[in-house]
Parts: structure tokens; sequence; C-alpha cells
């Protein structure tokens, strides 16, 4: 069977997440990328210089984790070694999504913190993000560093860039970015008003272990 169409139902899957992403105005027509872990070394991943809004499951490259690209006649995005690296040193991580949301990559500009403490569900999907220090998209720099971060949280806010989240499935991730997003405009609202009211340390504890 050839690659192409073993994974053609996952292909389609991941082209529906960035389908869904742009739908929702969390990326841009030629932003952001989205990969799934389908096999140990292999992943799809979504390519570069196409329309995120239209995207089919056919323009999904696979790519191997040592970094072949299986699927010649496409174009794997420019992150693509931003992604290998993640999933090198994260076993359990299946899924990547990343992407520009206006309000938290603004929060990436301003090397503020978005509060995931202002709802039980921020808290529970989101954790505490993490900071990831600035690097050339595309780079290896990038890859290496946001690679270094990425163990220490599944929300990754790239420093004047945008978000990124892992999980271990592609709507996990997804919702992540989602409720950053959320989250972003939660901080942004109550920071203006001045009438903040974060959940309590007890309460935070408890959604922690419960859900984290």
């Amino acid at each position: 069977m050839k690659m192409e169409k073993k994974y053609k139902q996952q292909r389609k899957e991941v082209a529906r997440f960035m389908r869904r992403l742009y739908r929702q105005g969390l990326t841009t027509t030629s932003g952001g990328n989205i990969s799934l872990r389908v096999e140990d070394d292999i992943i799809l991943i979504t390519p570069s210089a196409t329309d995120k809004g239209k995207m089919k499951g056919k323009e999904v490259g696979i790519m191997s984790l040592p970094g072949e690209n299986l699927t010649p006649d496409l174009k794997p995005s420019i992150e693509a070694g931003l992604h290998i690296a993640i999933y090198r040193k994260n076993p359990e991580v299946a899924a990547i999504v990343h992407a520009h949301p206006v309000c938290a990559s603004s929060f990436t500009a301003m090397k503020l913190t978005i509060n995931t403490s202002l709802t039980a569900e921020a808290r529970a999907i989101c954790g505490e993000p993490v900071f990831v220090p600035y690097a050339l998209m595309g780079s290896q720099e990038l890859a290496d560093i946001t690679a270094e971060h990425s163990s220490e949280s599944d929300v990754l806010l790239l420093e004047n860039h945008g978000i990124l989240t892992t999980g271990k499935n592609l709507l996990s991730a997804f919702d992540k970015l989602e409720v950053l997003e959320n989250a972003a405009r939660m901080t942004l609202i109550t920071e203006l008003t001045g009438k903040r009211k974060n959940l309590s340390s007890l309460r935070l504890r408890e959604i922690d272990r419960i859900f984290r």
C-alpha cells in the first residue's frame, strides 16, 4: 500500500483541523502548522505556502522523524524541524498545533503572562504556559530551544512569534490553543477593569490534582 493511501484518513483529519483553526480566526491564510504522529517515527504535517482555509488531506505531507520527506512532491512546513524536535524529545506527544492567535500572540510580544487562573477551564486545560525566548522562525535554533522547553509545559508562548500546544491527539492540542486565546482575552479585560479575581491557591491545587 502506498504511504499516501495508508494515512489517507489521518491526513484528512489534519487538514480538517487546519481549516477549523483558520475558521476560528486563530491563524492567517499563510500562518500556522499542525502535525500528527501516526507511528513512532512517522508524522503528518501541513505544508508551507498553502491556503490554510481550504486545505485538503492530499496536501498534508508525510515525514520521518529522522527528517526525510516521504512525500517529495509536497513542501513541508518551514517549521517541520520544530515539530520533529519536539516529537523526538517527548515520546508521549502525538499532536502539535502552532498558530498565531492575535490576543495570545500579543502577550508574547509584550513578554507578559497570560493568566490561566481566572477560570477553572483555563487552568485545567492549559495549566501554566511556559515562555520560550525568541529565535528566528524556521530556524534550527527555534527548533532546539522550543524542544528544550516542551517538557516543561504543553502550552508554549514563543516570544514575538505565536503559540504552540501539544497533546495526545489533535483535539487536545487544538483545544489548548483555543482556550489559551480566550484566557488571553480574559486577562486583558480583567487587567483593564482592575477587577481581577483569581482562583484561590486551594482551588488551583484541587484543579491541578484532578485534571493536570
